[in-house]
């Protein structure tokens, strides 16, 4: 079914790669912050400070206000047991709450189906990305996947002349049916191809419909960000975004690396937020930032190596703004193979979401109870 104007709306921007947790939120005060990062640690005079603890990289100036305003949940010491500090099983994980096995399904792929069960809206879920994100993935479930700009986005947008474009999107719709009813590949690439036909035809009208006074940066990520901005703003019933950035594999060359990563997202998430305040839109938005893994304790000498925890951050008007649960210990007795012992399960923080944001029933969704942090109002 098409959303209403104020249903609630998740928007996803995975950091893809790995963020470094030590200095994106800076435990400033603890020597060990220090001792552990000779050669990437942010000068005590550039951090930005939240508290009389910790404070932010200062490529995150954007974030800070947001902090400032009481709109930026902070959770700690997130992730799960025994990670494998592997990107593509860490995020697998992150996808579909699957830590012990490999999974079959995203888990806000299976929001989309709770949502949408019928399939009445095509653009329910909109990805801005060069490919489906797990989290997205479920057989049945349509997702409009939009590589590049959304003004040119569609099938054959390079032939302007209507009656040919027409007769060849009627061929395309012609040769997918057929294949639907059928068993296995051929019934998936049969749903996928009519669901993309729809998708396309609707999220064309977007870019149409959108006008704004906000200039957004020219980077990758805040063009994503004008995109989901554009379609939200439409009112064509779309309840979840997914957008990504990085790549945060800072190994070598962390600064600036990691800041310019930051600045970039930063930056996007400002221009978005003000782009949707002065269009009525942000009452109904929340914006999650996540990472697979988190980063060493002790940098390498240039840049920082797998980890472990990391922090998310929840951020929108409808946000309890603060820090939530406990900085991992940096004592080398606490780390696990010299990285932050994770204290929060992020299935927790998807929980939150789902049962205080879309009002659904988490336990199906992650695959069990989990402590919920209370970062939404």
């Amino acid at each position: 079914m098409a959303a209403t104007k104020k249903d609630p709306v998740l928007v996803v921007l995975q950091l893809s790669g790995g963020n470094d947790y030590l200095n994106s939120v800076i435990p400033y005060n603890n020597p060990l912050y220090r001792d552990n990062r000779p050669a990437v640690g942010i000068p005590d005079d550039q951090i930005l400070h939240l508290d009389n603890n910790y404070g932010f990289h200062p490529s995150m100036a954007p974030l800070k206000k947001i902090w400032d305003e009481g709109k930026l949940a902070i959770m700690h010491g997130v992730g799960y047991a025994n990670s494998p500090r592997s990107h593509f099983r860490s995020m697998d994980i992150w996808h579909t709450c699957e830590p012990d096995k490999v999974g079959t399904e995203g888990w806000l792929g299976r929001v989309a189906r709770e949502f949408d069960p019928k399939k009445e809206n095509v653009v329910t879920v909109v990805s801005f990305g060069p490919s489906l994100f797990r989290a997205l993935s479920v057989p049945g479930v349509p997702v409009a996947c939009v590589a590049g700009p959304l003004e040119k986005y569609g099938f054959l947008p390079t032939i302007q002349e209507q009656a040919q474009r027409a007769k060849v999107l009627d061929r395309f719709a012609r040769m997918y049916t057929p294949m639907v009813g059928r068993s296995g590949v051929m019934e998936f690439l049969g749903t996928t191809g009519l669901d993309s036909l729809a998708g396309a035809d609707i999220l064309k009208v977007a870019p149409q419909k959108y006008a704004s006074t906000v200039k957004y940066p020219d980077t990758p990520i805040a063009r994503k960000l004008r995109g989901i901005s554009q379609v939200h703003l439409a009112d064509l019933g779309s309840r979840i975004f997914y957008c990504d950035h990085g790549s945060f594999d800072t190994h070598a060359s962390q600064n600036p690396g990691h800041g310019n990563l930051w600045r970039d997202v930063t930056e996007g998430l400002d221009s978005f937020m003000t782009d949707l305040r002065q269009h009525d839109h942000a009452d109904n938005v929340i914006v999650l930032l996540f990472s697979e893994f988190g980063r060493r304790v002790h940098d390498n000498g240039s840049g920082t190596d797998h980890g472990a925890a990391g922090p998310v951050f929840v951020l929108g008007e409808q946000v309890k703004g603060g820090h939530y649960g406990e900085y991992p210990s940096l004592k080398a007795e606490d780390l696990v193979q010299g990285d932050l012992n994770p204290n929060m399960d992020f299935r927790g923080v998807y929980s939150t979401i789902l049962e205080r944001w879309l009002k659904l029933d988490a336990k199906p969704i992650v695959g069990g109870t989990f402590e919920q942090p209370a970062f939404l109002n």
